[in-house]
């Protein structure tokens, strides 16, 4: 049996916090040799869509319940013209007051003009098709004509034409419809106008109509008139009352171009326009759409602030109807650009994102830098007032974190901050905001973006340095109803969580124990979240001796794993699953219990280090229980990590010689159920075994149990497996059978003397520790013998003196070539525990 001084030395070298120094090699050595052991596990794998989508398929949302991912997307979709916020302004009432129509009494006293002669309706009826067409042809044309044709008699005659129009809101109502239609009757002759000229009273601003006071009767008049002012768009009416802008925020931009911009956009830009109007050829306006970004850039006429913009956002718009991906690449790039709003920037989103859905565009994304747009829009943009456009700009963003070759470019551009400032702004959404609900559809696409940087180096160290771990916990806890967001993060954690500082950080979040369990107590049956969080907490016990106690410590904790353990248990004997959604599936081998059990077992056997923990765990029945259960009805050939993690755990377990000890209760029929696994093939679950067995044969009952049904042969046979670790554990349970006298005999079989010499001859120099068990052991088998009766044969005798004296020569046993570390530590063991027993067996020998 262990000394208290042995088990004290065991626990100060094991639980020296890893977080204080820097472990060297030796004790890296030496806790691989103790007898309490963390356990590690594979990552959960996550596997990849085979499409593209906002939500995929294992997304708990329902179809109705998200926003699509297909959607119809064509040039009508865009605003011509952006739209306005809506002002709060009133406005105030106007001082004019309709004057009553003078009866026939009062005739002298309010004159009334002369009655005019009823216009036709057939004439009314021309003047309406008249301004019609002249509208039409003016704004739902070819946006860029060479010139602006107007239908009149002559040059001369226009002018006077103009003249007249503009006269018309001089005169009384009654005069409208008689003097318009005198003024538009014209003639099928044409003259052309240069562009320059007329674009700003056809094309520009002034198209928009002054509003006038118009009387209610002359309302009712002229209501034929009105309709067809609502179908189409008017041009204001040159006077000198209309010529006065609306505003001047209106027309401040128009003010301000001078002489060479517009040189500019006439000899630059204009032809580019006008070129892409008339191309039918993918590759063609692919080209001048790559010129035109160029001109646009180098005239410094990107972004809102130049006179132009609508009538290229225009032409632009035009061409989202021609299928090519290419080409609409080239056309969001152009529009992100020029910094549209609204609708627009919406539509524009969501075309990156239909074009992103395929992994074969990633090298046009690449080259056409979208990237830096996007990652743009969710720097500048208000998140409140384009909820919508976020989403589609992230689930495109995410498409291009999947493809590892813009990864790199991703970190360099800042995404791992901008990712994480936009995740403060919505963590910082109320509840009870309208917005909460679809910026969980935002964070869906968020987070998974993050789990596809957080593989790289430079994501991970950028993470730390931004606080991401505390902002995630916090999405966690706000998010805790949303499966979707809750796997995402628990797939970043379970990244983060397997790398030495990241996992350092996240024990230092002392909240993060409590969502955890949360978690697993809110969503028990989704068993995606559950592994994940199970896998995290495995990677926190097995590093930290502090985080085993934090956890442990929360109240329900060991109550959860408990919980936990029986249903999956329940569910793989039963071949079928509950699924977050109340049905049950048939559960495929390995099956996802499996995979819960393999690393909720690995959390046990880790908070087991821990002293009272462990002594707690080693009597808690159920625990032991399930252990059991599962060494009864799974073997190593079919569940190898599940069995070798479950003997580990009772090993840790059995480590421990305290009261109440279900272990100990239970000792021979966990002696029974490890034969099986002594019996595989499998050398690393015959070495657990053999460990469990070298605690257990502390105990008289396990050494008669070892000898009656003959394990100890096995042992012997062990010997010669040319495995250092298997070979320190059967030489340790010969160690303590060779302590009763009755039983030392056994040596003398299957040659165990010649084979424990053999091993100290292979194994000493470089394993000053199983070198020390090894002089032990002969030293309890020759105590039997008196010194007249040889306890070796004359050849094992002399083999074995040339080994002790050779390996007591320092000079000759030290081996140099090591590093300092381990040279420390060879030298450390050699003299402690191989050099005391090996001289007195030496002298023994001898004499």
């Amino acid at each position: 049996m262990q000394s208290s001084k042995n088990k004290k030395q065991y626990t100060e070298a094991f639980y020296k916090s890893p977080l204080a120094v820097q472990k060297t090699s030796a004790e890296i050595i030496n806790e691989a040799r103790n007898t309490l052991r963390t356990l590690r596990t594979q990552r959960p794998f996550t596997p990849r869509e085979q499409q593209r989508k906002l939500f995929g398929s294992a997304s708990s949302r329902t179809p109705e319940n998200r926003p699509p991912s297909a959607f119809s997307l064509n040039a009508s979709s865009f605003e011509s013209v952006e739209s306005r916020p809506v002002s709060c302004t009133r406005l105030s009432p106007l001082d004019h007051k309709p004057k009553l129509l003078p009866s026939a009494t009062s005739e002298e006293e309010h004159p009334v003009s002369p009655a005019k002669t009823p216009v036709d309706s057939e004439e009314i009826r021309k003047v309406s098709n008249a301004r019609a067409y002249l509208f039409k042809t003016a704004s739902c044309g070819k946006l860029l004509p060479d010139k602006v044709l107007l239908p009149i008699e002559s040059k001369r005659q226009c002018s006077e034409e103009q003249t007249a129009i503009g006269d018309i809101s001089k005169n009384n109502n009654e005069h409208f419809t008689e003097k318009l239609t005198v003024q538009l009757n014209f003639k099928d002759e044409y003259v052309a106008l240069p562009y320059k000229e007329n674009h700003s009273k056809i094309a520009g601003k002034d198209m928009c109509p002054k509003m006038t006071n118009i009387s209610p009767a002359s309302q009712l008049s002229n209501q034929s008139d009105l309709v067809n002012r609502e179908e189409s768009p008017s041009p204001c009416l040159d006077n000198t009352e209309s010529s006065k802008p609306l505003n001047k925020s209106e027309n401040s931009l128009e003010a301000n171009e001078t002489e060479e911009e517009e040189n500019y956009w006439n000899v630059k830009v204009l032809p580019i326009l006008q070129q892409l109007e008339m191309e039918d050829n993918v590759e063609n306006l692919c080209h001048s759409c790559t010129i035109l970004y160029q001109a646009l850039e180098e005239g410094n006429m990107l972004g809102k602030r130049f006179k132009r913009r609508s009538l290229c956002l225009k032409t632009l718009y035009k061409l989202v109807d021609v299928a090519s991906d290419p080409l609409g690449l080239k056309l969001a790039k152009i529009i992100l650009d020029l910094k549209v709003s609204g609708k627009n920037l919406l539509n524009v989103c969501k075309l990156v994102f239909k074009i992103s859905r395929n992994e074969k565009n990633d090298t046009l994304i690449q080259n056409d830098r979208i990237l830096d747009s996007l990652l743009e829009i969710l720097g500048t943009e208000d998140l409140g007032t384009n909820t919508e456009a976020f989403l589609y700009c992230m689930g495109a963003i995410k498409f291009i974190s999947g493809n590892a070759r813009l990864l790199n470019e991703m970190v360099s551009k800042g995404s791992v901050e901008i990712l994480l400032k936009l995740m403060k702004q919505i963590n910082e959404i109320d509840e009870n905001d309208a917005r909460f609900s679809s910026s969980g559809h935002i964070l869906v696409q968020l987070t998974a973006t993050l789990r596809n940087l957080v593989d790289l180096p430079q994501s991970r160290c950028k993470l730390l340095e931004c606080g991401a771990i505390p902002e995630l916990s916090l999405v966690l806890e706000r998010h805790m109803s949303d499966k979707d967001v809750c796997t995402n993060v628990a797939r970043i954690f379970s990244k983060l969580s397997s790398f030495n500082d990241c996992c350092a950080a996240l024990a230092d979040c002392s909240r993060c124990y409590i969502l955890f369990l949360a978690l697993l107590n809110k969503h028990p049956k989704k068993q995606d979240l559950v592994v994940r969080i199970i896998f995290i907490l495995g990677n926190l016990t097995a590093k930290n001796n502090q985080a085993r106690e934090e956890f442990f410590e929360v109240q329900g904790s060991t109550d959860t794993l408990i919980a936990l353990f029986q249903y999956h248990c329940d569910a793989d004997a039963n071949g079928k699953m509950w699924n977050d959604s109340g049905e049950l599936k048939k559960l495929k081998h390995p099956s996802e219990a499996e995979d819960v059990l393999i690393k909720l077992i690995r959390v046990i056997a880790n908070l087991s280090i821990h002293p009272r923990i462990g002594a707690s765990l080693a009597t808690n029945p159920q625990i032991v229980a399930l252990l059991i259960q599962v060494l009864e009805c799974k073997s190593v050939d079919e569940c190898e990590e599940l069995v070798i993690n479950t003997t580990a755990t009772i090993n840790n377990l059995s480590f421990y010689q305290v009261n109440n000890s279900v272990i100990q209760e239970k000792k021979l029929y966990i002696a029974e159920l490890l034969l099986k696994l002594l019996m595989s093939s499998n050398m690393d679950g015959i070495l657990e075994a053999i460990r469990v067995f070298g605690n257990l044969s502390q105990c008289h009952e396990i050494c008669d149990f070892i000898m009656q049904r003959k394990v100890y042969k096995f042992m012997i046979a062990l010997l010669d497996a040319k495995h250092q670790e298997v070979c320190f554990s059967a030489c340790g349970v010969l160690l303590n059978l060779t302590v009763d006298k009755s039983r030392r005999s056994i040596l003398n079989e299957e040659g165990g003397i010649k084979k424990l010499i053999d091993c100290l001859r292979d194994f000493g120099p470089i394993d000053w520790q199983l070198a020390c068990l090894i002089c032990k052991t002969l030293w309890n088998y020759s105590e039997s013998f008196t010194s007249a009766q040889p306890c070796f044969e004359d050849h094992d005798s002399d083999t074995l003196l040339g080994l002790l004296t050779s390996f007591l020569d320092e000079e000759l046993a030290l081996d140099h070539n090591f590093d300092n570390d381990l040279r420390d530590y060879h030298k450390l063991y050699w003299e402690t525990e191989f050099k005391p027993v090996a001289q007195k067996l030496l002298l023994k020998i001898q004499n």
